[in-house]
């Protein structure tokens, strides 16, 4: 169906089918907003509870100078809203959230976002069939499905180093960016060089006194291939959308093919980082800092037509020795060594492996979520988590990517997921429960294929947990992914029909 942009319409709509269904999701950014218009279309309810005082996720938070995306913009955008728009190939932060928004209003979705509103709980009652949740603000609603769009790359990190609080200069993480501070002629530390700070360090250093970076490993850097569009490209998709659609197959073959090169072209990508710290790092002992002792992929391989230029800068420092702590003057580190700055910021990343963040989930029996997954998270089809009926996880674990666009995961996602919905409305079911025996077979399969993978090569990385358990990558190609989530096999589901308690199962 089309878009329901009325909200008398959708309700009834929505209404005009057997059983009543309700959806919950947690998170109005990429995920989240995806989802809705999935149900939207399927003619289903849904609420969306946003901690935060407007929609956009990552691409709300982050906002640091040259804060950009490293997946070609014809893939990062959902296959059923191409725009011509885009002024460059890898769109900045602000391009991005404004996408976004145009996409919340052709939708017609901001009556049903909840802003401000943060779900602390929820609680599933079997008897009814229902989620409880309840939000910051200590209201209770019930849903008859409940979706997380939380992501991977919402909570910042922030290391665990003495003295923290004892600084007197301004510091702050990356992901909250103090755009009041005017870094002129500053000395900054940065903590970290992961992916943003490959994206930060270029800009501040064309105006700060000097930079030091503190880093614990060096990170595989690969020129990015960006370009401005023209506007007779522009106009041309406008014409011809169809030509969007090609440029979109074209990038995602060359995302697959990625894949296989970290796999067995990983000699082709040290060369380019080699060839491009070389041409312009004059510096052989900066140099051979930057150079990552592990293979390309085990980390997230980073692309930039920046930042090697700033590595040959003069004010530009690479900072390998350990760091003590923390004074009030700036870092003291492990060799005695005391440097003084003006500014930290911390590159440090995100809490990545503690899913659902501060969200208190509780299934069947009072199962707790958080508890269960205290030795890594893991869920079927890095969806469903068996003994939590309804709730379904977007970008979930075993999800993330190394190679290709997260937005086609989602888009499989929340299409399942969808699915789900539309046939507990359709059959008025109580619940579907993910089978622990598919889940443990799904998890089986998944960390196998890593433990061959790449990411499973011997660096430390935010894929994995403390113990080297692999949480957040999907080791195979996307085509994969999405034929096994085409279609729902019930085969994977314990279906509950509605009434009698519950107690009967319709499909055991």
């Amino acid at each position: 169906m089309a878009a329901v942009h009325d909200l008398a319409t959708y309700r009834e709509t929505a209404g005009a089918n057997a059983g009543p269904m309700r959806v919950a999701i947690i998170g109005a950014g990429v995920a989240g907003i995806c989802q809705a218009i999935k149900l939207q279309e399927a003619g289903i309810e849904f609420t969306i509870y946003e901690k935060a005082s407007d929609i956009g996720g990552t691409w709300r938070d982050n906002t640091y100078p040259g804060c950009s995306c490293d997946v070609p913009l014809h893939l990062y955008q959902y296959s059923f809203e191409m725009s011509p728009e885009w002024r460059n190939k890898f769109a900045d932060h602000a391009q991005i959230k404004a996408y976004l928004d145009r996409v919340v209003e052709k939708y017609g979705l901001r009556p049903f976002i909840k802003l401000n509103c943060a779900v602390d709980s929820a609680v599933f009652d079997e008897a009814t069939g229902t989620w409880r949740l309840t939000t910051e603000h200590g209201e209770q609603v019930d849903a008859n499905v409940l979706v997380a769009g939380t992501g991977q790359l919402n909570r910042p990190q922030l290391p665990n180093i003495p003295g923290t609080e004892d600084f007197k200069g301004d510091a702050w993480h990356s992901a909250r960016w103090n755009h009041d501070v005017d870094l002129s002629g500053k000395r900054i530390a940065v903590i970290g060089n992961g992916a943003s700070a490959i994206q930060f360090v270029p800009e501040i250093a064309k105006e700060a006194g000097n930079v030091t970076i503190f880093q614990r490993s060096a990170s595989w850097v690969l020129p990015r291939p960006e370009r401005v569009f023209k506007e007779w490209e522009k106009n041309l998709y406008r014409r011809f959308p169809w030509l969007m659609w090609i440029q979109r197959t074209r990038m995602w073959l060359n995302g697959e093919q990625l894949l296989l090169s970290f796999r067995h072209l990983g000699w082709a990508l040290k060369k380019g980082h080699v060839k491009e710290s070389e041409e312009y790092v004059p510096d052989p002992e900066k140099r051979a800092k930057l150079l990552p002792d592990y293979d390309p992929g085990c980390k997230r391989v980073l692309f930039s037509n920046d930042w090697w230029p700033a590595m040959g800068r003069s004010n530009v420092e690479i900072e390998t020795t350990g760091i003590e702590r923390i004074t009030e003057t700036g870092i003291r580190t492990t060799d005695g060594t005391n440097h003084a700055f003006d500014v930290i910021v911390y590159g440090t990343g995100f809490d990545t492996n503690h899913f659902l963040g501060p969200v208190d989930v509780k299934g069947l029996g009072g199962r707790d979520l958080r508890e269960e997954w205290k030795d890594g998270a893991d869920a079927h089809l890095g969806i469903g988590v068996s003994g939590y009926p309804n709730f379904y996880l977007l970008y979930g674990p075993n999800t993330n990517l190394g190679h290709n666009s997260i937005i086609y995961m989602i888009e499989c996602q929340a299409a399942y997921v969808t699915q789900i919905a539309r046939k507990l409305r359709d059959d008025n079911l109580a619940y579907a429960d993910v089978r622990a025996t598919a889940q443990a077979e799904w998890d089986r399969g998944v960390q196998a294929d890593n433990a061959k993978s790449v990411f499973a090569s011997g660096c430390t990385s935010w894929y994995k947990t403390a113990d080297g358990r692999i949480t957040n990558n999907w080791p195979n190609s996307t085509l994969t992914y999405k034929r096994m989530t085409k279609r729902v096999n019930w085969d994977d589901y314990a279906v509950v029909a509605r009434g009698a308690g519950h107690a009967q199962a319709a499909a055991e």
